[in-house]
């Protein structure tokens, strides 16, 4: 069970816990319970529906982050695989416009130092 629900449980058995009391206490003895047992179940009941409006909105807010992060990745991968070709064929086309070739550079030794030691 998640904390929304468990918050609306909380919520649900404080009020009718206390409604069942007071409705109780005044058909047997005619009075109510204490302000402070009263009191303390509203403020039970209020902040448990605070607390479940505010795991819905986390919820809501997470479905939303995620649903984003996969479109941004799904974009992401799509314009990757399109530039890579259009880079490629950049490149090429000038290179062959401009009559380039690709410079070889042999392996070995170079410069002075190299041949002394």
């Amino acid at each position: 069970m998640t904390l929304k629900w468990w918050a609306v449980v909380v919520a649900t058995v404080s009020v009718t816990s206390c409604v069942t009391a007071n409705m109780v206490i005044s058909a047997v003895e005619g009075e109510q319970l204490p302000l402070v047992v009263n009191v303390f179940a509203a403020t039970t009941a209020g902040t448990a529906v605070v607390l479940a409006v505010l795991a819905e909105l986390h919820e809501r807010l997470n479905d939303r982050v995620s649903a984003l992060t996969e479109f941004l990745v799904a974009r992401l991968n799509e314009i990757e695989a399109h530039t890579g070709d259009r880079n490629t064929g950049f490149v090429e086309g000038y290179l062959l416009s401009n009559s380039q070739d690709a410079a070889v550079v042999p392996f070995g030794r170079r410069g002075r130092g190299a041949a002394e030691r």
